[in-house]
């Protein structure tokens, strides 16, 4: 609610101005937000007092008229020579009351300020909300534990794996073919165990090398010995900007076998401005956190971060210029040398073609 919106509705809250509907949704409205309540009663309290001072100042008003006619009438002598007295008399009797309106004022001003401060940050807080899936629930577990016994059964020389229990899933992608993954910070910044899995169900571990929660965005290297490196990464990353209403699609993990949107850029930043996001028009839900936002020629120019949840589409993705100051930092602070791909085959093929040789490189991340 905006401020004057709010000052607004509590004034006709207070006047009884509202019909019995808006005044059923503004005490509703107090009764969930301690901020607003206290904000309706210090507003209140404060034009209360505005109006003892109006009174007051009123009724000086009216004993001077009265007063003057007298004088004009010969009832009473007019008091020559003291208006300066009569103006230090009044200020000696009612320094106090200007005094304490004056302080009223000031505390009602700052504590209002303040309210609405923590108010409009606890908002911004509560609308946006990260993609990431922490409801797995027994049945997934439950079918996970089944596929994996029957792929362990049916190849000998698989490695023996301890159990894994996940606490959340999201999405991520590779970007170098030797194991790297980008994905994002707030996805694996508690995890202490980390689990990836492509679309044929293979598992591996991974770990992170890279994370900053400015961007959000983390890089992860598969640190399993039964993973062989992948050839021919399809997309590329632009480093210039796209382009409002481009067409846009993408693929990631609300549910355990990968999913497929499309929409469009409906703003070329994110929450509140953000100039590192864009705001993209798209169906997102959790475990899509992470996931690649692709343009029509197969650039990647995004990846999913969170939604405002206010709000049917209304999507934010991280822009795939950080990707490149994220390879200068890991290459500076761990020496190690990430090289995105540079050929892009998907331009000129049809939607479908298209996810198919996507597929295989957008992977389901896990941890606990």
């Amino acid at each position: 609610m905006e401020d004057n919106l709010l000052f607004d509705a509590i004034e006709r809250y207070r006047n009884g101005q509202m019909d019995e509907k808006e005044e059923l949704f503004f005490e509703e409205l107090k009764k969930n937000n301690p901020e607003i309540d206290q904000m309706v009663a210090e507003h209140s309290f404060f034009l209360d007092e505005l109006e003892r001072m109006s009174e007051q100042k009123k009724l000086r008003h009216n004993l001077k008229e009265a007063e003057n006619k007298l004088i004009n009438e010969g009832f009473i002598s007019g008091s020559n020579g003291k208006t300066k007295a009569k103006i230090i008399y009044l200020w000696n009797r009612y320094r106090r009351t200007i005094a304490v309106a004056a302080a009223i004022a000031c505390i009602v001003s700052l504590s209002t300020a303040t309210v609405i401060s923590k108010y409009s940050e606890n908002k911004k807080e509560a609308v946006i909300t990260p993609l990431v899936d922490h409801k797995l629930n027994q049945f997934e577990y439950k079918l996970n534990e089944i596929e994996h016994k029957l792929k362990d059964a049916t190849t000998a020389a698989a490695p023996a794996r301890p159990k894994f229990k996940a606490d959340f899933r999201a999405t991520g992608f590779l970007i170098d073919g030797r194991g790297y993954l980008i994905t994002n910070a707030h996805v694996v910044e508690n995890a202490k165990n980390l689990i990836v899995e492509n679309k044929k169900g293979d598992q591996f571990y991974a770990q992170q090398v890279y994370s900053n929660s400015t961007t959000d965005l983390a890089i992860l290297k598969i640190t399993d010995t039964s993973f062989q490196q992948v050839n021919g990464l399809p997309y590329t990353f632009p480093r210039s900007a796209a382009e409002l209403a481009e067409p846009i699609f993408t693929l990631g993990y609300p549910r355990e076998e990968v999913v497929y949107g499309e929409g469009y850029l409906s703003a070329k930043s994110g929450y509140y401005g953000d100039t590192t996001s864009y705001q993209i028009s798209i169906s997102a839900n959790p475990g899509n956190s992470g996931g690649p936002v692709i343009n029509q020629n197969g650039e990647v120019i995004g990846i999913i971060s969170s939604k405002e949840t206010n709000a049917d589409g209304v999507v934010f993705a991280i822009k795939t210029q950080n990707i490149y100051d994220a390879l200068k930092q890991v290459k500076k602070d761990k020496d190690i040398t990430i090289k995105p791909p540079t050929v892009n085959t998907l331009k000129g093929l049809n939607r479908v073609k298209q996810i198919k040789k996507l597929e295989d490189f957008v992977y389901k991340v896990k941890g606990n």
